[in-house]
């Protein structure tokens, strides 16, 4: 009679406890948004979370949620780059010159406007790729030289300020709402809802639900290979937790003018990036690289190229930021971007990349680009000058990377 095998299927199931410490990066970045949110909750006396003011807080942080993105990859690969508020400015005063004064098609501008950042992006890969430039020089470099083609645009085509106003139609995304294409109104308004608009509300429903989909798949091919996962009570516990948020927060906003456009594109694109980072093989190459670049080429993996496609990968998402931020504004004008570049690498450090390159997740770059967008959305309706929001936002900047550097040497 054969003994029974002591390892069982659930074998690879920690402890709620170990799980949390494995993710204290994480978890730790998700209380502090949730506590931040809470705080200005209170201090604004329940303003915050109006429906108005949630919706701005969407549209006013997008675009740092996209460039978050991008910068990601740039910082695990072990590189910076200074000069995307500049490029977010180029790339805004070249559509108005293409939308506004030579009344371009407007797909023909799009297409054209994503290229110009795709070519400002790899004029820097190419030399910190295949020049060994350091990336802080090449893109502290391109801050100035595209803030200077920037201004020079401006004067030369625009009226000395700005150019504008853009069309409605090139102004969908940035400002433009999900229309209603299901109609359930005589529900919603059965059960005392008639404020809500159908499509937003459904949407607000059904993405919580493929969320959680998503995370019961990935959990169950992590536990068939033997990786360590939650609890399946703690990880029912924490979707529901994340689920009534997102859900309230919809809730909030489908009552005001439903969904904005730009939240769409930005789900979109958070779902592509956290796809790439962690499902495909340039994703995993950008890690290994940014760990240990040397090791990484000896593997046979071409690192230049890798670092210029990541530069480029920065500018598209630049140039995209740029046309939300210009059509969002109705102009473009020469301090278009201005200091962004702070507000997307401090999301990235908030939210867990190490300095050092090699390590950050997608998710808490979103979660540091929120932190920085309720700083900024709270310190505004408290009153806030600039000066006080930019030194509040210096400081949580320097305490985020002061805890990554501590627990590593911790390590």
């Amino acid at each position: 009679m054969s003994s029974a095998n002591p390892a069982t299927e659930s074998s690879n199931v920690v402890s709620i406890g170990d799980h949390i410490r494995n993710n204290i990066r994480e978890y730790g970045m998700l209380i502090a948004l949730v506590v931040i949110m809470l705080l200005f909750q209170l201090l604004t006396q329940g303003v915050l979370f109006r429906p108005q003011n949630l919706t701005n807080l969407v549209l006013q942080n997008s675009f740092i949620v996209i460039m978050a993105l991008g910068m990601l990859l740039v910082i695990v690969a072990g590189h910076i780059d200074l000069s995307v508020g500049s490029v977010v400015g180029f790339v805004g005063a070249v559509a108005g010159v293409l939308v506004v004064q030579m009344h371009m098609n407007l797909a023909l501008a799009t297409v054209i406007c994503l290229l110009m950042g795709a070519a400002v992006g790899a004029w820097h890969g190419y030399f910190i790729a295949y020049h060994r430039i350091p990336s802080f020089i090449v893109t502290l470099s391109g801050m100035l030289v595209f803030r200077g083609l920037t201004y020079a645009i401006i004067n030369m085509t625009g009226n000395g300020s700005s150019i504008g106003p853009f069309p409605p139609a090139f102004q969908v995304v940035a400002t433009g709402f999900i229309p209603d294409f299901i109609d359930i109104s005589f529900i919603l308004n059965f059960i005392g809802m008639s404020a809500i608009h159908s499509t937003s509300i459904l949407l607000t429903v059904a993405i919580p639900i493929v969320m959680f989909f998503i995370s019961w798949r990935r959990r169950s091919v992590n536990e068939k290979h033997g990786i360590d996962v939650e609890p399946f009570s703690f990880f029912v516990g924490q979707n529901l937790v994340v689920a009534a948020a997102a859900i309230f927060i919809g809730y909030q906003i489908s009552s005001y003018r439903g969904l904005p456009n730009v939240l769409i594109l930005m789900l979109l694109l958070i779902a592509l990036y956290a796809f790439a980072t962690q499902r495909t093989t340039i994703g995993r190459r950008i890690y290994a690289m940014g760990g240990n670049e040397k090791a990484t080429k000896l593997s046979g993996i071409d690192t230049r190229r890798l670092t210029f496609y990541t530069f480029i990968n920065m500018g598209v998402l630049a140039s995209i930021a740029g046309i939300i931020i210009a059509t969002r504004l109705n102009s473009a004008t020469a301090k278009g971007g201005d200091g962004l570049e702070l507000d997307v690498i401090a999301a990235c450090f908030i939210g867990g990349a190490s300095a050092s390159g090699g390590v950050g997740k997608v998710t808490g770059a979103v979660i540091g680009a929120l932190i920085m967008g309720v700083l900024n959305q709270g310190m505004s309706i408290l009153g806030y000058q600039t000066d006080s929001q930019k030194m509040i936002k210096g400081a949580v900047l320097l305490a985020a990377v002061f805890i990554d550097v501590y627990n590593k040497n911790k390590g």
